[in-house]
């Protein structure tokens, strides 16, 4: 290598160091202001009495669940005990065990009130 190369193999490292050098400090400058924003946050909650509970309850994140009543039942002849799904979520074991039988899942379907 000679000198010119060298010098410039130099400044072209230093061009890439000046340049990472910038953005750690733009990085740490940007975090700095985000730490001040949760501070003044945390200053105005706590003049105005403002919890974070009072915050996370206001926001409905907790949805409540409604019942949904059972679309399919039947009597397990082991225990005597009625076993119902409303056809939504994971096909329980029972109505798969009966349809891979050949039977049909209607062969359990709830129809005013009772079962099929």
């Amino acid at each position: 290598m000679n000198a010119d190369q060298i010098e410039k193999l130099l400044a072209d490292v230093t061009a890439i160091y000046d340049e990472l050098k910038e953005e750690k400090r733009a990085q740490a400058e940007a975090e700095e202001a985000h730490r001040q924003k949760i501070q003044s946050l945390i200053a105005l909650m706590n003049e105005e009495g403002i919890t974070p509970e009072d915050i996370l309850g206001s926001t409905g994140t907790t949805k409540p669940t409604r019942q949904v009543k059972p679309k399919y039942r039947r009597i397990d002849n082991a225990t005597g005990k009625a076993l119902e799904w409303s056809g939504r979520g994971r096909t329980p074991k029972w109505i798969t065990e009966h349809e891979e039988k050949g039977g049909s899942r209607d062969d359990f379907l709830i129809v005013g009130g009772e079962s099929a």
